[in-house]
């Protein structure tokens, strides 16, 4: 796992991108052999420094006009939970360690995360327990979500958002 890639998508996430470079999860990407930490941080207040993780090259930038670069590149991807970032890293079979932002009022994003995880396409977390699951987690256990089969995708979609 050299290379990890933390997205937000196109809106803030501060929590995430506080988390992430946190000395103590710098700590556990190293243990789990992560050289390089690219941070696509939106429209966030924190732009980290490239100096700030001393201990991993780090790259960080608001936007750009595509991600997939970032994505195929990656050995893990770490993002928020947004329908278009989860679907994009997975159908580039990517593993992926979703991040809830919990603090949003009608977090679907949870909905969407969770069912997501239950069907073993990714792993999620919050803000809070990155860093444990960054310890702990298990991307062997990972299946890929197989892309081009947009009425199956509907109907996951229903399920997860709890519409019938």
């Amino acid at each position: 796992m050299k290379r990890v890639f933390v997205t937000v998508g196109t809106t803030s996430f501060d929590d995430l991108i506080e988390r992430v470079t946190s000395p103590e999860a710098v700590q556990e990407l190293k243990a789990r052999g992560c050289q390089h930490l690219v941070l696509q941080v939106g429209q966030g207040s924190i732009l980290p420094d490239s100096d700030s993780c001393h201990e991993l090259t780090l790259e960080a930038f608001r936007f750009k006009d595509s991600i997939a670069e970032n994505i195929k590149c990656a050995d893990l991807v770490i993002s928020h939970a947004g329908a278009g970032s989860c679907l994009e890293t997975l159908g580039a079979d990517k593993p992926l360690l979703v991040v809830v932002n919990d603090k949003l009022m009608d977090n679907h994003q949870l909905e969407l995360a969770r069912q997501l995880h239950q069907d073993s396409h990714l792993l999620y977390c919050t803000p809070s327990t990155l860093t444990e699951t960054l310890k702990t987690m298990d991307l062997a256990v990972l299946s890929p979500f197989l892309p081009g089969q947009p009425k199956h995708f509907a109907n996951f979609l229903d399920r997860a958002l709890g519409v019938q």
